[in-house]
């Protein structure tokens, strides 16, 4: 029987978006695997320029929402908010847990700051595990 790899998944405003939500599918198909869903709060908009530490219930509700929605798909996944640095949030997550390898989902490039920020590479340098990026557009609000 095959060991079930640890992934690691580092998404905030993108962690309920369909082309995350494939992606994880897809690992999943290549082998037994447990997720971790890490959602750094880091806020954005008005937010980010106001507090850093602001944009942790948005963070919570995105990893909320995209814990139940990916169990609901059948897939093994728990979830933690980190760090609003996505750096920090990784490397702490990384530091005390055992990960096979990480996905990272970002906005597209003009729209997100974890690319300029060099995100998926900067994570890989800092953690030696292999880093599979998601380019992944955010879900539309949902209307009540």
């Amino acid at each position: 029987m095959a060991k079930k790899a640890s992934v690691l998944v580092v998404a905030n405003r993108t962690a309920e978006s369909d082309e995350l939500r494939s992606a994880l599918r897809a690992r999943a198909q290549q082998g037994p695997a447990a997720f971790t869903l890490l959602v750094p709060a880091t806020p954005h908009g008005v937010a980010w320029a106001a507090d850093m530490y602001s944009g942790a219930p948005e963070a919570e509700d995105h990893l909320q929402s995209a814990v139940e929605g990916l169990r609901g798909e059948g897939l093994e996944i728990e979830g933690k908010l980190g760090d609003p640095d996505p750096v920090a949030a990784v490397e702490d997550a990384v530091n005390f847990g055992s990960y096979d390898e990480i996905i990272v989902s970002t906005l597209p490039t003009h729209l997100s700051k974890w690319l300029k920020l060099d995100l998926p590479h900067r994570v890989e340098r800092a953690t030696g595990l292999p880093v599979r990026h998601v380019i992944s557009s955010e879900p539309q609000a949902k209307v009540p």
